[in-house]
């Protein structure tokens, strides 16, 4: 990763974090579906990353939409979860000639069909296991699947749209 690279996912983070922190906090639709649209960061990060700074990246960023959030861990056990899985569930759905290392997986990199086997995955089980923290005990089964699906389709849908908008397509030499 370039000192390029680098400054432009640092900005786009600083971005990300703070539209989480000050603009979607509040955002609950029909009071069950939540945004977490920070796990932006985590899904486009290059595939070239590794497996130990992904997990300590994904655990740090975690931690400080917690600190604004007051919920004590939860976004951080989320988000280093799938800091953990995201470099096996590349491999699985690793392409026939495989990633070239600067490949970023976002949707105008890969396409709109790999882009979507990869991010509803990865935000479902985020979603599942937020839930799973947060209504420990006293949400049920059901409750907590209800809030993991519609909590994932609308971070998917926003991130789609983010990235349509404001994502450019690298153009090659």
């Amino acid at each position: 990763m370039n000192i390029r690279t680098f400054i432009s996912f640092f900005l786009m983070g600083l971005i990300l974090v703070a539209v989480q922190i000050f603009l979607l906090k509040n955002l609950a639709l029909f009071g069950v579906a939540l945004c977490f649209l920070y796990l932006l960061i985590i899904l486009s990060l290059p595939v070239s990353i590794g497996h130990i700074p992904l997990i300590l990246l994904s655990f740090g960023i975690g931690l400080f939409i917690d600190m604004f959030y007051d919920t004590m861990g939860i976004h951080a056990a989320s988000a280093t979860f799938i800091g953990f899985i995201r470099p096996y569930w590349l491999k699985v759905i690793s392409p026939t000639g495989g990633y070239d290392d600067s490949n970023e997986p976002t949707l105008k990199e890969m396409g709109m069909g790999w882009y979507f086997t990869y991010a509803v995955p990865m935000i479902f089980f985020f979603s599942l296991i937020f839930f799973s923290i947060d209504q420990w005990g006293t949400g049920g089964f059901f409750g907590v699947l209800n809030k993991s699906f519609f909590s994932s389709t609308l971070t998917f849908l926003l991130a789609i749209l983010v990235q349509l908008l404001f994502f450019k397509k690298r153009r090659g030499i």
